[in-house]
């Protein structure tokens, strides 16, 4: 028994040892060392970059507007670790990603379509779908084309109503919009942006410069044909979703930056709970605000393997 006993701590030990020297190497990391980490779709739009680690059941990470799979940089090793394969995209005109001429590429119908198509070359039928912020707007259109490939649906400050949306930024098409952008990626207003950004999307910014590296990075690189259409069209008119939600039947868990000011969840709340159908203890409210992957990664790593394992 003392000799099981020893080799159970041993192995705990060596486990334990290998997780320090993971997490030491993942806060070495800078953008040009995630970047390289990332593979290659050729979707048939342009390139979309994605990080495709670990095996076992998929979990997909989806970030908005305007980040990129750099979001989920924290997250990303410890559910490898809980033993899943993940994958995270940086959707076309964003992070690493192509950015091509034209704006109707980046509706949310075309962003859906070219995820589908990303899961469908990767071989991967179905998986469990974590989504931020306008993820959300990909997740749905996603979901009225192809309703059943989610098997698990972890919501977190995401767009879904009307109710509880408050972008920071609302702008009609035409020059205006369009000067505003040239500003974001000619570095002259770039600064502004990101730091009225981090000043409503976390409680406290801590974030140091290799982090607003890959924020401020694909921007300098003219990554804002996406961002014009986001903020000029989606804004304006949000679509409804409430048919696609009402008639999903996919077990579902929210986790919410409680302080978000974009995306509210209180206006939201009983609609988006009884259209999917979610239990209470499925919902939790984190004392975080809107980049919840850069305030709580570990908790919400917790929460995410304790709900696909519990539906799995």
């Amino acid at each position: 028994m003392k000799q099981i006993l020893f080799l159970l701590f041993t192995m705990f030990l060596i486990s334990s040892c290998s997780r320090r020297n993971y997490l030491s190497t993942e806060k070495m990391w800078d953008y040009s060392n995630f970047r390289a980490t990332q593979k290659t779709f050729n979707s048939t739009d342009g390139d979309v970059k994605y990080i495709d680690r670990g095996d076992g059941s998929v979990i997909l990470l989806l970030h908005g507007v305007p980040t990129s799979s750099w979001l989920y940089r924290r997250m990303i090793d410890g559910l490898v670790d809980g033993g899943h394969r993940v994958i995270a995209p940086d959707m076309l005109g964003f992070g690493n990603s192509d950015s091509p001429k034209g704006y109707e590429i980046y509706s949310g119908e075309n962003h859906a379509t070219r995820l589908l198509a990303l899961m469908d070359h990767l071989k991967i039928d179905s998986w469990s779908h974590v989504m931020h912020d306008a993820g959300g707007l990909w997740t749905w259109e996603m979901l009225k084309l192809s309703p059943k490939k989610i098997d698990t649906l972890i919501i977190f400050n995401s767009i879904i109503y009307e109710d509880g949306f408050y972008p920071p930024i609302r702008m009609k098409p035409g020059i205006f919009a369009k000067v505003s952008m040239w500003g974001y990626n000619n570095g002259i207003t770039t600064k502004t942006l990101l730091n009225k950004l981090f000043d409503m999307g976390l409680n406290e910014d801590n974030l140091t410069k290799k982090d607003i590296e890959g924020y401020k990075k694909p921007l300098l690189e003219n990554k804002t044909k996406a961002m014009y259409y986001f903020f000029t069209q989606t804004c304006n008119t949000l679509p409804g979703y409430s048919t696609v939600l009402q008639n999903l039947d996919v077990p579902t868990m929210v986790v919410w930056g409680k302080n978000d000011k974009m995306l509210q969840w209180t206006p939201q709340s009983a609609q988006v709970k009884d259209d999917l159908k979610i239990a209470e203890k499925d919902i939790h409210l984190l004392d975080a605000t809107h980049f919840i992957q850069e305030e709580k990664p570990e908790e919400i790593n917790e929460l995410i393997l304790k709900f696909i394992s519990r539906e799995e």
